[in-house]
């Protein structure tokens, strides 16, 4: 039968269906599961009525459609069942009745045609292909067919169960690292993800194997929470996709009812969270019953050995209350949660301690512990500072209380930042993680600090405030002077945590963006910090919490430019008075040397130098106008990201200018093609800024999401005593330093110096300025209201 001509057969059907699928699709009254259902019904019946008679032959729905749960662009997972000699033409011409119809009307269609036993043998070699079978379900034609394959599906499944298990974890895992956690994703994908509708269809598998059940308490809603957001994706695009991109959050959000994207993105990482922390206990169980089923001598012990009858394994204690059995931290038989509120943080401390997860059945037990009585006891204090300092084994322990809120009832400060997403990429986790993973940094920095309690009490507090009106450390710092009192701490003890928490981006902010030789910078430290134990602290807690925020937030020579600032205020409480600033130092005699040769040809010269901080760029200039700007023009169009800029004149009519900059991909390119570039840049022949406006078109084109803010220019007052300092703040881009040294030259300022932050997508640069007299600026707002507009 010809195309036409099937189309001509189906077409009254498959047009009703088309028209009563867009109606349904549109109806605002049917969401979730309701919405899932009634498509998946539509759908068998249509498709029913194509199949019409055929005997011998069977259609069954796999996948999630097998499993009812059809979303608006879902694929249509269908199998095409025969029995053994039925006529080859006859089951050609009931799927050419299938597959046409839907093909002509754009659904995605995944189908196969197979004998029962053919399905079992293709099951056999393909892990995905059984787990589909798993889900079968009878859609239309002789239903003894589908039911042999569920039957033949389920006991293989079982049977096969030790070997098949181990592989479907591997499938896991390998997805995990491809595609990520999606409980800290800003556009995560909802099927692939760790945590997502994959590893929810998993445990279904596992279950269905009878070696072991998931956690049962919240993870159907998380499953269907999950399906509810991918339909309403579905809806939004238009596409069958499964990333919920930053550009269709908002709308996702507002079709699910949720005030805002964040709000969105807050409950699919919940539900994420339900489900990673499922498969976690599910493996965990899957793994001890296949040991002791290929573990002989282990097997005979739990069995009782020789002198027969059962032996329980062995229990060893961890602390008060608290056992190792079978590669896990439990209750001991005598412990009573109810009766005794410390045991949460004890049994916490110890499995974290002894590197053990803690039991699923211990969790709920320790749920329902009553409340600790305030203020805590030394005892609970100094076990919630053990479990902070386990390191990595902090984290699951920490994640295992909070999947039962525990650790919201025993900080419930800790509700408003859980699940928290943060928009800046620079972050690699959530706000909640994000606490975590600092303290599980500064676990390693305790050998650092006086008082090692206090800094991982502090790496836990002090992003509190996010999510709070205001600047989050000002938000955190009230939060502490109300927790710490509640833990136990002493008034000096709050108030150094408080401080902490209010100054933790102080270090890294005032290192990156001021000029270190300025004595008004270490007098910021100083005049904010009491003494140098304090200042030991403030330095580690910048430390961790730079490396739990991700790669681009801490490096060496980040480290390097804080070591070196805490070096000079410590010098400060050592008894040394902060030195003035020094005349500035000769020029070496390489920088001498480059000087002369530039002077001498009345060209520029340059040299490369690499290092671990990055590259060392050196130019000498002949004095002209717009050299800084073209010296930036041309690294931008090179590729290299400038990490601090100095400039300094020299005799002879020559500028120096030292750059520290970075190769974005690859080596740096030669330093006589970067002097060509450079004396083109000066005379003009090189378009410079037609370049970079090229580079801008295209790197504009591939962002994603909201635009940027606009740009702002602000004067920092009482930064420098011998400088006026302007701070740009900006969205990174292609040539963003040369529109600033064009701003800033044509405002007729001199620029002695300039301090780059890059974090993610945003840029903060401190520019210390003078006028040509080489004093701060009379009049710098109207010179940064000139370099703002200019920018805009």
């Amino acid at each position: 039968m010809t195309e036409t001509r099937l189309q001509s057969a189906a077409g009254s059907g498959t047009g009703c269906y088309a028209a009563a699928r867009l109606r349904l699709l549109h109806d605002r009254t049917r969401s979730g599961p309701v919405l899932r259902a009634e498509l998946a019904r539509l759908t068998d019946g249509w498709l029913a009525g194509l199949l019409g008679r055929a005997d011998g032959v069977a259609l069954a729905a796999v996948g999630g459609y097998g499993r009812g749960e059809l979303s608006p662009r879902s694929d249509l997972d269908l199998l095409l069942l025969h029995a053994p000699g039925t006529d080859p033409s006859h089951v050609a011409a009931a799927a050419d009745r299938l597959w046409y119809p839907v093909w002509d009307l754009g659904i995605a269609l995944d189908h196969a045609v197979r004998t029962p036993a053919g399905a079992r043998r293709t099951a056999a070699d393909d892990l995905k292909v059984h787990l589909g079978l798993l889900d079968a379900r009878h859609l239309a034609g002789d239903p003894e067919l589908t039911a042999a394959v569920r039957a033949t599906a389920y006991a293989d499944w079982r049977e096969r169960a030790p070997a098949r298990l181990p592989e479907l974890r591997e499938l896991g895992e390998e997805r995990a690292r491809h595609h990520g956690d999606l409980r800290f994703l800003l556009e995560p994908d909802l099927k692939e993800a760790r945590g997502g509708l994959r590893d929810a269809t998993a445990l279904r598998a596992v279950a269905a194997s009878w070696l072991a059940d998931a956690p049962r308490e919240g993870l159907e809603h998380a499953r269907a929470l999950l399906l509810d957001t991918r339909d309403a994706l579905h809806l939004a695009t238009g596409r069958a996709t499964d990333r919920l991109t930053l550009q269709e959050q908002d709308q996702v959000a507002a079709a699910l009812g949720h005030p805002d994207a964040d709000a969105l993105l807050r409950r699919v990482y919940e539900a994420a969270g339900t489900v990673a922390y499922a498969a976690d206990v599910v493996w965990r169980e899957v793994g001890r019953v296949l040991r002791s089923r290929s573990g002989r001598p282990r097997l005979r012990r739990v069995l009782g050995g020789r002198g027969g009858g059962f032996r329980e394994p062995e229990r060893l204690p961890l602390a008060e209350g608290v056992v190792e059995q079978d590669g896990e931290a439990v209750l001991a038989r005598t412990a009573r949660p109810e009766h005794d509120p410390v045991l949460p943080l004890r049994a916490a401390a110890a499995a974290a301690r002894a590197g053990l997860p803690l039991a699923a059945h211990t969790v709920r037990r320790l749920a329902g512990a009553g409340p600790l009585p305030e203020p805590w006891p030394a005892e609970a204090r100094e076990l919630l500072v053990t479990l902070l300092g386990a390191g990595e084994h902090t984290v699951a322990v920490w994640e295992a209380l909070e999947a039962e809120g525990v650790m919201s009832r025993l900080l419930p400060e800790w509700e408003r930042v859980r699940c928290r997403p943060q928009r800046n990429p620079v972050h690699r986790w959530t706000v909640d993680r994000h606490l975590i993973e600092t303290c599980v940094r500064a676990a390693a920095l305790t050998r650092r600090v006086e008082r090692p309690d206090l800094l991982l009490v502090a790496a836990l507090l002090h992003d509190l405030g996010k999510g709070l009106p205001g600047d989050h450390s000002e938000a955190g710092e009230a939060l502490a002077r109300v927790i710490a009192p509640r833990l136990g701490f002493g008034p000096a003890d709050t108030a150094a945590l408080a401080l902490l928490v209010r100054h933790h981006l102080l270090l890294v902010e005032t290192a990156t963006r001021r000029d270190l030789d300025d004595p008004a910078t270490v007098r910021v430290i100083t005049d904010a910090v009491p003494d140098a134990p304090t200042l030991d602290l403030l330095h580690a807690l910048t430390e961790a919490d730079a490396l739990a925020t991700g790669p681009a937030a801490w490096n060496s020579w980040r480290a390097s430019l804080v070591g070196g600032l805490v070096r000079r205020a410590a010098a400060v409480f050592a008894g040394s008075t902060a030195p003035g600033r020094a005349e500035q130092a000769p020029p070496t005699a390489a920088q001498e040397r480059l000087a002369a040769q530039a002077r001498g040809s009345g060209s520029p010269a340059v040299t490369l130098s690499a290092g671990d901080d990055g590259v060392e760029l050196l130019m000498a200039v002949p004095d002209q106008p717009g050299v800084l700007a073209a010296a930036a023009g041309v690294l931008a169009l090179r590729r290299l990201t400038v990490r601090a800029a100095d400039l300094r004149a020299v005799d002879g009519g020559v500028l120096l200018l030292r750059w520290r900059v970075a190769a974005e991909f690859g080596d740096p390119p030669a330093a006589v093609r970067l002097r060509d570039d450079l004396v083109r840049a000066l005379d003009g022949s090189l378009d410079l800024p037609g370049r970079l406006a090229e580079r801008e078109a295209a790197y504009a084109g591939r962002r994603r999401g909201l635009p940027p803010a606009a740009p702002s220019v602000s004067v920092c007052a009482g930064v420098s005593e011998d400088a006026t300092v302007l701070e740009v703040r900006a969205e990174d881009a292609p040539g963003l330093l040369y529109r600033i040294g064009r701003a800033l030259e044509g405002a007729g300022v001199w620029v002695r110096s300039a301090h780059v932050a890059t974090l993610g997508a945003s840029v903060v640069d401190a520019f210390y300025v003078t006028g040509a007299d080489g004093l701060p600026l009379p009049e710098p707002g109207m010179v940064a209201e000139a370099v703002e507009r200019a920018l805009r």
